[in-house]
């Protein structure tokens, strides 16, 4: 009887401890004041639901920064992120979003900077040869003139929002290699196309971690993994599509499966 007690009074301590902790995270979130910039990854291009505010930015209610305020119900929410931005427009439109009182931010950017759109419709249209080159291209731009923009970008968050805790997401792979995609593009510009996200991770990565302890990486390879096109399971992104700027980008299975809980984890 006394060894079933205190097992009990083991098992009553823990759950209590779980719920102060899960009650201590909920309050926490429910404070934040929240702020999502960035490009059509993050504004949810592909996932559908846009609201009528986003206009031509295309902000998606099933993108990860609303599945994360609906969830969360932070203090404050201000989704100022928008499909085709590059650097610039972060610091030129989106940026005068934070303020001092900004405590998350969440941010992708810098595929469209290294013209990754561009690089995709050559690799869907030509040859193996000229999307090579394009992917060559991305890729010397992503590791020769992005990481100075990208360090811009930090510093200026950190500069407009000094309290903030920023996680920067990456992109996945587009593509399953080998996968069970029969027409479409050969497996080696699939190749090509994966590498070059690869190296946009990986720069983006390094100059997350040079930009201090407030900025977190989230990586969302893994997630996506199986998920790609030509993917094993449910394909979370979109092949080519009409509109045709909704293409290769998640739907909303890839916003709510490998987008949220990627940031969410940070």
């Amino acid at each position: 009887m006394r060894f079933a007690r205190a097992v009990s009074a083991v098992g009553l301590a823990a759950a209590l401890t779980l719920s102060t902790v899960a009650a201590a995270t909920s309050a926490q979130a429910a404070g934040q004041n929240y702020v999502a910039l960035g490009d059509s990854y993050s504004s949810g291009v592909g996932a559908g639901s846009y609201t009528s505010a986003g206009g031509s930015c295309k902000i998606s209610t099933n993108a990860y920064p609303y599945l994360w305020k609906n969830a969360n119900s932070p203090a404050s929410f201000n989704d100022v992120a928008c499909s085709g931005a590059v650097t610039d427009d972060v610091l030129n439109n989106q940026v005068s979003a934070l303020s001092s009182s900004t405590t998350l931010v969440s941010i992708t950017i810098g595929g469209n900077d290294a013209g990754f759109s561009s690089t995709m419709q050559t690799c869907v249209l030509d040859s193996d040869s000229a999307c090579l080159s394009a992917v060559n291209s991305a890729k010397a731009y992503a590791q020769n003139t992005l990481p100075g923009k990208l360090d811009q970008v930090y510093s200026t968050i950190r500069s407009k929002a000094p309290n903030a805790h920023v996680v920067v997401l990456g992109y996945p792979h587009l593509y399953q290699v080998p996968g069970s995609c029969i027409f479409g593009i050969s497996d080696t510009k699939r190749t090509a196309i994966n590498g070059a996200a690869d190296t946009l991770d990986s720069v983006i990565s390094q100059r997350v971690a040079a930009a201090g302890a407030n900025f977190a990486w989230a990586d969302v390879r893994s997630l996506f993994s199986s998920h790609e096109i030509c993917g094993s399971s449910t394909t979370w992104l979109n092949s080519t599509t009409w509109p045709i700027d909704e293409s290769y980008h998640p739907k909303a299975s890839g916003q709510a499966g490998g987008y949220y809980p990627a940031f969410s984890s940070h």
